[in-house]
């Protein structure tokens, strides 16, 4: 009785030991050898100045690094957003490989920012959850398109109700996630002509809860942020669920972003309700959605985020996050 009380008493600490090593291999940072490291001082703001609250961020052909940040305005506690245009530049433009503030834009102009995106010609797309409103910019800050009405709520095909983020087809038609209310992706013609939608508030297949993020693949394919619901959606060109991801390693998925070698790079906010405070990270998934590895851990040193809420891989193949409660923008690079 004694052996066998023994053996169970072994068998117990060691199942304890493998699940607190692979909670370990979860949430730690990579090893230098294999993963990325943070670019110290990077980016190079003026004395004084910083960017608030960072909720957008993308890296055109050119290197250059497009960051959209709330200034000095910070999301309400009663959850009430307020329509009076930021005063100051809300669009910090950084170039990539020094870290120099190139120019800055969108003073006066948009009320909480939330995504942007540069499409295949060099334009800047940008979502406002006040506003509810969709808009293309030039990367001067030359306004060239505005969807939706401003201020105004709705689920019909020109109105949105928080919308999150864009992502353009290269022929110029764009896919809207609408987003915090409306839990729908919404499709469009170059000329902003509605084509069609999908999506309803639920846990099944092609439904979200919180749709935070969308981007594409060079196969297409149509990669969703489904924030509450903990996953990533990918579905065809059409709209029709392919797949999904939902590794509890992704933790809350607020923006994804794909490197040209096939590599899913995701902002896990780390805001489960049921799970760990600290689980903020950048999660590195392989092409068939497997979890590679978690880069970074919560906090508010270099290397560390308090909330990731944006992600972008620039054309030499650094990482960008934007941190929106850490309100700064990181890079990182492969560590060699």
């Amino acid at each position: 009785m004694r052996d066998l009380a023994v053996a169970i008493l072994v068998s117990f600490l060691a199942a304890l030991a493998w699940e607190r090593s692979a909670y370990a291999a979860e949430t730690s940072p990579l090893p230098a050898s294999q993963g990325y490291h943070v670019v110290h001082g990077w980016p190079e703001l003026p004395a004084g100045e910083d960017l608030g609250s960072v909720s957008g961020v993308d890296v055109d052909a050119h290197n250059r690094v497009f960051v959209f940040h709330r200034a000095n305005r910070r999301w309400p506690a009663d959850d009430t957003l307020d329509l009076k245009p930021i005063n100051r530049p809300t669009v910090t433009v950084f170039d990539g490989a020094t870290g120099k503030l190139l120019y800055s834009w969108g003073a006066n102009i948009f009320a909480m920012p939330h995504g942007l995106s540069v499409d295949p010609e060099g334009n800047i797309w940008l979502t406002d959850v006040a506003l509810q409103q969709i808009f293309k910019f030039s990367p001067e800050g030359q306004r060239l398109m505005t969807l939706g009405e401003r201020g105004v709520a709705g689920s019909d095909p020109y109105h949105f109700n928080r919308p999150t983020a864009v992502a353009v087809e290269r022929d110029g038609s764009f896919y809207v996630s609408d987003g915090y209310i409306n839990t729908r992706v919404a499709k469009y013609s170059a000329d902003g002509k509605f084509l069609f939608q999908w999506g309803t508030k639920g846990t099944g297949p092609g439904q979200f809860d919180l749709v935070h993020g969308v981007v594409l693949g060079r196969d297409r394919k149509v990669y969703v942020s489904d924030r509450s619901n903990g996953r990533i959606q990918v579905f065809d060109a059409t709209g029709h669920f392919l797949t999904q991801w939902s590794d509890p390693a992704i933790g809350r998925p607020y923006a994804v972003a794909l490197s040209a070698d096939g590599r899913i790079f995701v902002a896990d906010g780390g805001d489960q309700p049921d799970g760990p405070p600290d689980r903020s990270a950048l999660v590195v998934l392989a092409p068939d959605g497997s979890v590679l590895a978690r880069i970074g851990r919560w906090g508010n040193q270099d290397g560390q985020m308090e909330m990731p809420h944006a992600v972008a891989i620039g054309p030499d193949g650094a990482v960008y996050v934007g941190d929106i409660t850490g309100a700064r923008i990181q890079k990182f690079v492969p560590t060699q």
